[in-house]
């Protein structure tokens, strides 16, 4: 296999639109802040970004309830402005990604009003998975299934005479309901969805609920109805990860691939997989499928060196040995941020949480294979954890009533510059503030303030970024695993480059000898302290 394909070794950067920067003044990011925030994220030295959903929507679960598969949202610009995004990143050369939700749509979606309008058994509603309840006068859903954001996942609709009907599907929210994959229609409808942003010069997709799709064609009952809700993960067995999905991820491939062949630009797919082991992660990347998968059991990972070992070594044998690359990821929208995640408690981004950031960041970047930065993390940003209730707007609290687990606290809009809110982030025209309030100590964090310190977490990622780029040890390959003392986790990459990561809080001898190449803390010769990742260049035999 070739293995200078462009994204087999690249970082991609998750843009989340709302939250980049606003170009209009009415609190909410857009696309032409995109565009604007694009020679930033030249600067950083990311070789792509991905953009967070834009379609139209009523925005019940922030755009990934999509009514049109096939424009752009007046709250985010229009496909002009798309265009010139687009334009501007070629020229940069920063590649382009959108989220692409192929499980479900909104509620909105004309399909799914036409479904709601159309009798049982129509072809409507066969695009969708409608069916009648149990119970006298079928007032019991479907089956038990709960939906990944709570309670019940099914909604009884009114039929067109007034009376109670038949049942819908929606395994996160009644606003996002279930496309049926079984219904050719569908899939059709999808083919042209890529077609069209394909032929607008998008360089390929991030697939959202990837081992979703299709459901068990029977919808029995499962026999653990709150597995998805309890561990807000796609666990049911009966709803994820049927095996008819990898049919589809062939046909994309394949779209994918015509238009390759057509103008020499590779077009990727990367899928959200969420499966129990990294055997069954490996048979999503294989060579006539998706091209990567995130990796997520590093993000989950607890903070040891032998978990980290572990989980690396289980995705070097199983993913690696596809022919893919394993594409490894800290966050994204849906967790909470590295810092305070790592904080023990959590700390508004400093001590120890913040120190682990660091070092786990020059872990990421030297590991084989791609990675994905979630926007903020290159600011070390912490999760904004007293946001009051009133403001909150994510679709589980307001399904729950419970703060556990919910997404605002990651998705506040970035720092840009200044000493207060809105931080540059928006104009904030006749008092208009951000779509969610930026705590003051944002202004520790703002862009400008982070360019300016050599100590950052922002020269951290750029000059690992950089040295990733040049430095041949760092591309793609192998690593091979270091004797090092207990809590210290340490690797080779090529010729003589190391990475090491004490993972315990006191200091440590270095697994080799001599000065730093890049250090995520203060670092001498011959010592790592804890929680401190460094890597170096030169001998590792005595390691």
């Amino acid at each position: 296999m070739d293995t200078h394909h462009w994204w087999r070794e690249a970082v991609i950067y998750q843009v989340y639109v709302r939250s980049f920067l606003d170009s209009t003044g009415d609190g909410v990011g857009d696309l032409a802040g995109v565009r604007a925030g694009l020679p930033y994220l030249k600067k950083l030295g990311v070789d792509g970004i991905w953009l967070s959903p834009f379609y139209p929507s009523p925005q019940a679960d922030h755009g990934y309830d999509v009514a049109d598969y096939c424009d752009v949202d007046p709250l985010f610009g229009d496909l002009a402005e798309f265009d010139r995004l687009v334009a501007a990143a070629r020229r940069l050369g920063v590649k382009v990604l959108l989220d692409i939700v192929p499980n479900h749509c909104s509620s909105e979606h004309p399909w799914f009003r036409e479904a709601l309008a159309s009798a049982p058994d129509s072809p409507a509603r066969a695009r969708f998975h409608f069916a009648d309840g149990r119970g006298a006068d079928g007032a019991e859903p479907p089956n038990n299934w709960h939906a990944m954001f709570g309670g019940p996942a099914w909604s009884r609709v009114t039929e067109a005479d007034g009376r109670p009907g038949q049942w819908y599907l929606h395994m996160f929210t009644p606003e996002q309901p279930d496309w049926n994959w079984r219904d050719p229609e569908v899939g059709a409808y999808f083919d042209r969805a890529l077609r069209f942003w394909l032929d607008r010069g998008v360089d390929g997709f991030r697939i959202d609920v990837a081992a979703g799709l299709f459901k068990h064609p029977e919808l029995p009952d499962s026999p653990d109805p709150e597995a998805d809700a309890r561990t807000r993960d796609s666990v049911n067995p009966l709803a994820w990860n049927q095996p008819e999905v990898h049919d589809v991820w062939r046909r994309w491939r394949s779209v994918c691939e015509e238009y390759a062949a057509h103008d020499g630009r590779e077009r990727l797919l990367v899928g959200e997989v969420s499966v129990p082991t990294a055997r069954e992660h490996a048979l999503y990347v294989r060579p006539d499928e998706l091209h990567q998968a995130f990796f997520f059991d590093l993000l989950s990972a607890s903070w040891d060196a032998e978990a980290f070992r572990k989980v690396i070594t289980e995705a070097m044998q199983d993913i690696a040995g596809t022919g893919s690359t394993v594409t490894w990821v800290l966050n994204n929208h849906d967790q909470v941020r590295t810092v305070t995640r790592y904080g023990e408690p959590a700390v508004e981004g400093s001590g120890l949480g913040a120190a682990r950031a660091r070092a786990a960041a020059l872990l990421l970047l030297a590991l084989p294979g791609a990675a994905y930065i979630y926007q903020g993390e290159e600011l070390g940003l912490p999760e904004v954890v007293d946001l009051p209730d009133d403001v909150l707007t994510d679709p589980i609290f307001r399904r729950t009533g419970s703060r556990a687990r919910i997404r605002d606290g990651c998705r506040v809009p970035l720092p840009w510059s200044g000493q207060a809110s809105p931080f540059g982030f928006t104009s904030g025209v006749d008092g208009t503030k951000p779509w969610l309030p930026q705590p003051e100590y944002f202004a520790e964090y703002a862009t400008d303030r982070a360019l300016a310190d050599t100590r950052s977490f922002w020269h951290l990622y750029r000059d690992g970024l950089q040295l990733r780029a040049t430095l041949p040890q760092l591309g793609e390959g192998t690593l091979r695993w270091l004797d090092a003392q207990p809590g210290v986790l340490a690797f080779a990459r090529g010729d003589g480059l190391v990475c090491a990561v004490n993972f315990g809080t006191a200091p440590a001898p270095a697994p080799v000898p001599g000065i730093p190449l890049l250090s995520s803390g203060p670092c001498r010769a011959g010592v790592l302290p804890g929680s401190t990742a460094a890597w170096w260049i030169g001998d590792d035999t005595d390691s």
